[in-house]
């Protein structure tokens, strides 16, 4: 916010600063920043992890190749959350209700998977917050998010109806009208509209936990998508491009690129680290606050069905989960010989670094299928 603000103020007294007025430049600076932050600060992080002795601990039914990761320094998220608020606070318009709206929902959900994380290491175990524990942090944090959502909804800074990818006429208002206007059925309104923001938000959390086995599979993965979010909501925020390719404006998620440009710096320096052979593992904190800066986002840009395609990865992650404990569940039988899907593959002989780069691969596609439906509509 100083930055931003110093920049405004001397505009005028300089005019090539208000290169730094454009969008762009702000996202540019900002990734820049998280990416030096992230350099500078994770060996720093990673030996204070290590005298803390916070290592991860390994799930006794995992691969046996995944045994010598036991005790690697776990909860470095925290260097991402840190190195995507600080550039954030510096260059972004914190005028902008979206931007303090994606930061709460970062935060927010980086704060259950804090908990969690302590909670394994305090107890010695892969076990963190029971399952009422995190349902009910989860319920919160969403509870937050959408508050701040119908705020904005009331200013007319807000819409709630949804964009469906490859339909450009079909836009259904998730708080219908019919049920808004008497204000006995408003409050149902909103309440749906609460439980249709706990899926994404918690969707979107839970699948990048689910895929974070392998080091560096989901801060890839993440990166993928987050770059995908910020051309959408910087379409979005474009009053010409929006128009062009008939894309619901969104006048304030334009800054959000800003956001999204330090969540990419961020990954980008924890992936620095977080490589194969990992020397730190971003834990819940990590997965968590990524899953829920994502989904936030989504939700801002309108662009919520639409991320179902951008993190295809994720959506195969968590549905080979739902299937195998189903599939046993009712038959006995596994689908897969391991779940999450990428430690089938690990089971099938695939090197963990072959695994890694071809889900990479797959994200890419997944992502680029998705800015396609910016036409082909």
């Amino acid at each position: 916010m100083l930055s931003y603000l110093l920049l405004e103020h001397l505009n005028p007294l300089f005019s090539p600063l208000r290169l730094f007025s454009y969008i762009t430049v702000k996202t540019t600076m900002a990734s820049l920043t998280a990416l030096a932050i992230g350099l500078w600060l994770g060996p720093w992080l990673i030996q204070r992890l290590r005298r803390a002795q916070v290592g991860q601990y390994i799930r006794e039914d995992g691969p046996e190749s995944h045994k010598d990761k036991a005790g690697t320094p776990t909860m470095g998220g925290l260097l991402i959350c840190l190195a995507t608020v600080v550039p954030t606070l510096l260059w972004a318009d914190l005028g902008n209700p979206y931007i303090w709206t994606a930061l709460l929902g970062m935060i927010g959900f980086g704060c259950i998977g804090l908990l969690d994380d302590w909670t394994k290491v305090s107890r010695k175990r892969n076990l963190g917050l029971t399952s009422r524990a995190k349902f009910g942090l989860q319920c919160a944090v969403t509870l937050l998010v959408g508050s701040a959502l119908i705020a904005m909804s009331a200013r007319g800074d807000y819409s709630s109806a949804l964009t469906l990818p490859f339909f450009k006429d079909i836009r259904p208002d998730l708080v219908l009208h019919s049920l808004a206007a008497s204000p006995w059925t408003l409050p149902l309104a909103y309440s749906l509209f609460i439980v249709f923001i706990f899926f994404v938000l918690v969707g979107s959390s839970n699948a990048v936990n689910l895929t974070d086995g392998l080091d560096g599979l989901a801060t890839g993965l993440a990166i993928i998508c987050v770059c995908a979010l910020a051309a959408l909501v910087y379409v979005a925020g474009h009053s010409e491009l929006s128009a062009y390719l008939d894309v619901p404006g969104v006048p304030l998620a334009g800054e959000l690129t800003v956001f999204c440009g330090s969540v990419l710096g961020a990954c980008l320096a924890f992936l620095w680290y977080n490589a194969h052979p990992a020397q730190i593992i971003m834990g819940d904190v990590g997965a968590l606050s990524l899953g829920g800066a994502i989904g936030t986002v989504a939700l801002l840009a309108k662009q919520e069905i639409t991320l179902l395609l951008i993190g295809g990865v994720f959506v195969a992650e968590t549905l080979s989960v739902i299937a195998q404990v189903g599939s046993f569940k009712l038959t006995g039988k596994r689908i897969f010989r391991m779940a999450p899907l990428h430690h089938h593959f690990e089971l099938l002989g695939w090197a963990e670094s072959k695994v890694i780069v071809r889900f990479w691969i797959a994200g890419f596609a997944w992502a680029l299928l998705a800015l396609s439906t910016l036409k082909l509509r």
